[in-house]
């Protein structure tokens, strides 16, 4: 016969007044943790109690009930109860659902402890679905976040969370992605996006939340990007432009989702500028661009203008402000407690006395008018203005026979014997063809022979004189490097030196790295201090101190640098003397600050290069973690690798132990032509040595470079 099964009899609830319950001493929760007793007061004050006390009648000495109970589990309601009687918003005696046991097999002890721990949280994925669905009944951010006493950023990451792919998810509530992955896809809206990279991520060994993030924004634009600080994101939103942000990381402002409409708004208002400063300062020409080539300036002439006079009431307010800036500086040196007021003061004015100081130039209106500029942006977002520049077909005309005519009284006499000299004439005086001597009284114009001789002769000396004052040697060589590198048009020298100065418009973004910048700074400061007419420059260097000189002679030698290897012209002596002069001023590519980046590097080379990079720098183990991406996403993880590692590409090492180059085949036969004795027996890099061979490289070696990098670039 078959046993019948006991059925559980559950314990009856009851409503027992509030002054007839008493917190028990064995609740086992004695941490503070969560939600405190405050906010769960005003959450039972809102919504009522929505779970009963857990009792158990107090006997008395006889086992009879007092009509008391204790409360063994439910203490922090409990407390959120009394807190509302104290804040005389509830009734003592106001009636509490409660579920009274009376015996059973379990201590005051168990029934707390098992109340607590079977307790099972609320899944995120389920709280986050919650709070989206409050928020679509009405419910705005700040009265979720007052309900449930989270700040208002909790309650928007928490809705932007459920606003991630359902299917996403779901794989999510799954545990098959983990939180920080549902976090980095938050970043945009766009679904179909997420379940893209989702499906590239999830056949890839890295699947952490950064490199979704990289991928959910490596077409969009950062916040801080010059073309947004320029537009400005007022602008872009006004113009229906979507900006992405991560209310979980640190994102700078976000992401603008809309390259493209970027891109026309900053034309747009660069066009607008560049109209602007046409009509209001009279230039001729003003060309704007987002960025121009490196030396876009080549073949123009160059003037500069002059700083505005200052005015007596301005020379007057900055003596104030200076006296003013000094004590209040001194002052506050010696003051041991921080004032907030004193330094705004003290930053107020070093910004006017910078005002004061930083006066604009003034250009003189006849070069304004055949002039032009150059309007593009700066790394920062700022305008950058390029002023005073001549293109060479708005030189003004001079007519010859008008400046002839005003180098000298030219009287009948000249005008007939520069008639019979074809015009040739020496310091204004008439120059005649050489021709028999005719025995008379009259002065006759001396023989190019004869002045050919004299100048000549006079021409030694001076080379013998200059050699024996090395300043003004010095001083000689420099006014020419001064007039090739500042004048366009300058005036020449008697040396015969020539300064060239390479072009390398071909490098993209040349022009914004930091030492294009200092020499660009530098040459604008020696700009503005330099004579105007190419005339002046040689009292001008005479007077110049030493240190000055020595500093001018530098600028204008260095833009004659030129170390660039190209397929058509290797140059294997000039790049050998390049590592001499790099060692000799202790230059070095790390120091100076060159990392290597996805644009000037690891995009432009083959995967082969990128892992060859990684294993040298960081070793084998660092190479196997990307050697499965795909190239740009390996290039992008080769970069954040390689960050501070002080690796160098080949072309930009120091060749260390490096065998001479060796030109086969011609050991008796002396030096090629077109070589030099000396070139032989020097370390060149590997790149170089490699295949540098003979009179240089051949057409068919410049077909196979081009192909070479054909095969980079894929």
């Amino acid at each position: 016969m078959a046993k019948a099964i006991q059925k559980i009899t559950l314990d009856r609830s009851d409503d027992i007044p509030f002054d007839k319950l008493e917190l028990s001493q064995k609740n086992v929760r004695n941490i503070k943790a969560g939600v405190s007793i405050e906010e769960l007061a005003n959450d039972i004050a809102l919504r009522g109690l929505l779970m009963s006390l857990n009792v158990r009648p107090m006997l008395g000495e006889e086992g009879k009930e007092t009509g008391h109970y204790e409360v063994p589990a439910g203490g922090r309601r409990y407390r959120a109860l009394e807190l509302l009687i104290k804040q005389k918003r509830m009734a003592k005696t106001e009636p509490i659902p409660c579920i009274v046991k009376r015996g059973g097999a379990t201590s005051l002890e168990d029934d707390s402890l098992a109340e607590n721990v079977h307790r099972l949280q609320l899944h995120p994925l389920d709280q986050f679905r919650a709070f989206q669905t409050l928020h679509l009944q009405g419910l705005g951010e700040e009265e979720i976040a007052a309900r449930y006493f989270v700040s208002v950023s909790t309650v928007r990451q928490r809705l932007r969370l459920a606003s991630v792919s359902p299917r996403l998810l779901d794989l999510y509530a799954s545990d098959e992605m983990k939180l920080e992955q549902v976090m980095a896809f938050s970043i945009t809206n766009d679904h179909v996006r997420q379940e893209q990279v989702w499906d590239t991520v999830s056949r890839s060994h890295v699947r952490e939340s950064y490199y979704i993030r990289r991928l959910l924004t490596e077409t969009a634009v950062r916040v801080a990007d010059r073309r947004a600080v320029y537009v400005g994101i007022e602008a872009y939103e006004a113009a229906g432009g979507v900006i992405m942000r991560d209310l979980f990381e640190q994102d700078q402002g976000g992401w603008l989702q809309d390259p493209a409409l970027l891109e026309q708004l900053v034309f747009d208002r660069l066009k607008t500028d560049a109209e602007a400063l046409k009509t209001q300062e009279g230039w001729k020409w003003v060309d704007a661009a987002l960025d121009f080539p490196y030396g876009h300036t080549s073949g123009l002439r160059r003037f500069y203008g002059e700083r505005a006079e200052v005015s007596a009431e301005e020379l007057d307010r900055y003596d104030k402000v200076k006296a003013e800036y000094d004590k209040l500086d001194a002052e506050y040196a010696e003051a041991e407690n921080y004032s907030e007021e004193t330094e705004t003061r003290i930053e107020e004015l070093g910004n006017e006395l910078d005002r004061l100081n930083d006066r604009p130039y003034v250009f003189d209106r006849q070069d304004v008018v055949r002039g032009g500029a150059f309007i593009s942006l700066s790394a920062s977002g700022e305008l950058k203005i390029e002023r005073g520049f001549v293109r060479p077909e708005d030189e003004p005309v001079v007519d010859v026979d008008e400046r002839d005519a005003g180098d000298h009284d030219g009287g009948a006499d000249d005008a007939v014997a520069s008639a019979t000299t074809g015009g040739v004439s020496v310091n204004g005086k008439s120059v005649a063809v050489e021709s028999p001597e005719q025995e008379d009284d009259r002065v006759r114009p001396i023989s190019d022979r004869v002045i050919e001789d004299l100048t000549a002769t006079r021409t030694i000396a001076m080379r013998n004189a200059l050699a024996n004052d090395p300043v003004m040697a010095f001083v000689a060589a420099l006014h020419v490097f001064v007039l090739k590198t500042f004048f366009v048009y300058g005036s020449d020298s008697c040396l015969e030196i020539t300064l060239q100065s390479a072009k390398f418009s071909q490098t993209q973004d040349l022009g914004e790295t930091v030492w294009a910048k200092e020499i660009e700074e530098r040459h604008e400061v020696w700009g503005h201090d330099l004579p105007k007419d190419a005339s002046e420059v040689w009292d001008y260097l005479v007077a110049l101190d030493e240190a000055s000189r020595q500093a001018l002679f530098a600028h204008c030698v260095s833009q004659s640098l030129n170390a660039v290897v190209q397929a058509w012209n290797r140059r294997p002596a000039a790049i050998a003397h390049a590592e001499q002069l790099a060692r000799s001023i202790a230059f070095d590519m790390v120091e100076a600050g060159w990392v290597p980046t996805v644009d000037n590097y690891l995009g432009r080379v083959t995967k082969a290069h990128i892992l060859q990079a990684v294993l040298e720098a960081k070793g084998e183990q660092s190479a196997q973690l990307i050697d499965h991406l795909k190239k740009p996403d390996m290039a992008r993880e080769a970069a954040r690798l390689l960050e501070g590692s002080g690796w160098l590409p080949e072309p930009l090492r120091f060749a260390v132990d490096q065998a001479p180059v060796e030109i086969a085949d011609h050991a008796d036969d002396g030096p090629i032509e077109g070589s030099t004795a000396a070139a032989s027996d020097v370390d060149l890099p590997a790149f170089l040595a490699e295949d540098v061979e003979g009179e240089g490289v051949s057409p068919e070696d410049v077909d196979a470079g081009e192909q070479r990098n054909l095969d980079a670039a894929e």
